[in-house]
């Protein structure tokens, strides 16, 4: 399926301010499952840019800015084509270890992506795992498992503020956004021993009309891939309870949510000179390829 996506960040401030360098993580990186067939960046005020691939993979683009606003305006429009994910073939057994097996090799690479990242100092999160492990009357499979619980047991909700749910506070409020659900998830399945990654994205709803689909529209999204033995990297959505699912467009990868900000930057200017934050996403069908605007 060939799509368009238009990503609209912008910020605005009270007087003119001064920008320092700004990340962007916003176009995808090329894959078996994603084939990028034309892409365009446009900023205001205008920015040169520098681009590099950063220590996950990504492409990465630095934004340097020449002149003060009163406005920062970021939007990238991609064509791409996504193909079928990789699903796992092998799922594991009602008597399979919850532990994977990696070898050597791969675990030298994935530590990083084993080792939890979060604090659980009252215990709340491994108590979590416990009770869902226990329930023997759904998927044997740990990850679907917990995915499952975290779709069925928790509320979505869209949340404006910058950074991530600890998972302690995500269990304890019961609710949280896709990267708070994500989070969540990762963070519980690295306790078991599995090497997880957080991914930020879009979710497409072209030809999906799935009613349980909770993600908001016009937003980015945000969910997990998890290195499963024989399969690599598979994706986990517990936001939609999703497994492996073409409408899932993955642009970048971190060990920590933080590192996968899609735009991250500083400005220069008077104390609460920044006015607000609005971002937009938009996906359609491609009806052609030959330039995005």
């Amino acid at each position: 399926m060939d799509l368009f996506i238009r990503h609209v960040t912008t910020y605005t401030y009270s007087v003119p301010v001064s920008f320092g360098p700004h990340r962007l993580m916003i176009r995808p990186r090329d894959s078996f499952d994603i084939r990028i067939l034309d892409t365009r960046i446009e900023i205001s005020p205008a920015a040169s840019l520098q681009w590099m691939h950063d220590a996950y993979g990504n492409p990465v683009a630095i934004a340097t800015f020449g002149e003060p606003s009163d406005r920062l305006e970021i939007a990238s429009g991609l064509v791409l084509r996504r193909y079928a994910s990789a699903f796992p073939s092998a799922r594991a057994g009602p008597t399979a270890p919850f532990a994977p097996h990696y070898s050597d090799g791969e675990r030298i690479v994935l530590q990083p992506f084993m080792a939890p990242a979060s604090e659980d100092e009252d215990g709340a999160l491994v108590t979590w795992i416990g009770e869902v492990l226990a329930d023997q009357s759904g998927d044997p499979d740990p990850l679907a498992r917990l995915s499952n619980a975290i779709h069925s047991g928790f509320g979505y909700s869209v949340r404006f503020e910058e950074g991530t749910q600890a998972p302690g506070q995500t269990i304890a409020v019961r609710s949280g956004s896709c990267r708070d659900l994500a989070w969540l998830f990762i963070e519980a399945v690295r306790r078991l021993g599995y090497a997880a990654r957080f991914v930020t994205g879009y979710l497409h709803n072209q030809g999906n009309d799935d009613p349980a689909s909770r993600a908001a529209v016009g937003l980015t999204h945000a969910w997990a891939e998890v290195f499963v033995p024989g399969d690599g990297w598979v994706e986990f959505d517990p936001t939609n309870a999703l497994v492996a699912d073409p409408h899932l467009i993955r642009v970048a990868v971190a060990r920590v949510p933080g590192d996968a900000s899609p735009v991250a930057g500083s400005f220069t200017g008077p104390f609460g000179a920044q006015l607000g934050l609005a971002v937009g996403v938009d996906i359609s069908r491609a009806v052609s390829h030959a330039g995005v605007a």
